[in-house]
């Protein structure tokens, strides 16, 4: 199998996808020699999307709108991703740049 993204070729080893930074286990896939990208069977990403939904992984990215607050903006951070991250009110986070088109919270 050639791999769609660079065209590069797969052989069949277990991989650990990850889903938010938290590995799901160890599964077959046919994964890329040149760039490392994984494909599953239909099987197989049933399993790790089972995995992902008893972790509280599955659905866990939300859209949010920018809101202006006095002098500064504002991105509310929904429920579920607060439930997930432990924040607290009043807790202080860090948020940082990491390029033009991604925002970085270390909590």
């Amino acid at each position: 199998m050639k791999c769609i993204i660079c065209n590069g070729k797969t052989v069949k080893r277990n991989v650990n996808p990850k889903e938010f930074g938290i590995p799901l286990g160890i599964f077959p896939a046919e994964a890329c020699q040149k760039c490392g990208e994984a494909y599953f069977s239909e099987e197989t990403a049933e399993k790790i999307q089972t995995k992902s939904k008893e972790l509280g992984l599955f659905g866990l990215a939300k859209k949010a709108t920018v809101a202006e607050v006095g002098n500064s903006i504002a991105i509310r951070i929904p429920k579920e991703i607060a439930n997930f991250l432990k924040l607290k009110k009043g807790e202080e986070v860090t948020i940082m740049p990491e390029g033009k088109h991604e925002l970085k919270i270390e909590v």
